[in-house]
């Protein structure tokens, strides 16, 4: 990959995740209550969300092309996203930061290799390869040494 900038953002995003998990799971210990601080994340999210679209869409799509796309491409997404926030912030008080986010990465890092082999989700067919197989032995083995 030529791209270090696109590089260079996957790592502070990796570094956002973290931080957000810990202050948004620390609300919810301040709340009493990990729902609270997912609705309090999901509604600001969105309202930025809302926000960067009003200022950067400059056309959108038609109502044809809406009409197109299935129902479960609406919905899964941000149920998806909703219940991953929602156990981060009820996990992360109970297991610590560490624990979650280095689990969190190995899930990311098997599934990720299952889905971009098969190319699911419409996107972009990435063969598993020995070289990568090697490489995710590593990460648990690693996983393990730094939990275990």
């Amino acid at each position: 990959m030529n791209n270090w900038y696109l590089l260079i953002l996957s790592f502070a995003v990796g570094v956002m995740v973290v931080m957000q998990g810990a202050l948004n799971a620390r609300l919810g210990v301040l709340l009493n209550n990990s729902l609270l601080a997912t609705s309090s994340a999901l509604v600001i999210s969105a309202s930025f969300t809302v926000l960067a679209v009003l200022i950067t869409v400059k056309q959108f799509p038609t109502m044809e092309i809406v009409r197109t796309v299935p129902l479960y491409m609406w919905v899964s997404g941000g149920l998806l996203s909703f219940t991953a926030v929602r156990l981060f912030f009820y996990v992360i008080p109970k297991a610590g930061i560490s624990t979650v986010i280095t689990f969190g990465l190995l899930g990311q890092i098997i599934f990720a290799a299952i889905a971009g082999h098969y190319g699911w989700f419409g996107m972009p067919v990435e063969p598993i390869s020995i070289k990568k197989i090697i490489g995710m032995g590593i990460m648990v083995v690693g996983v393990l040494l730094i939990k275990f």
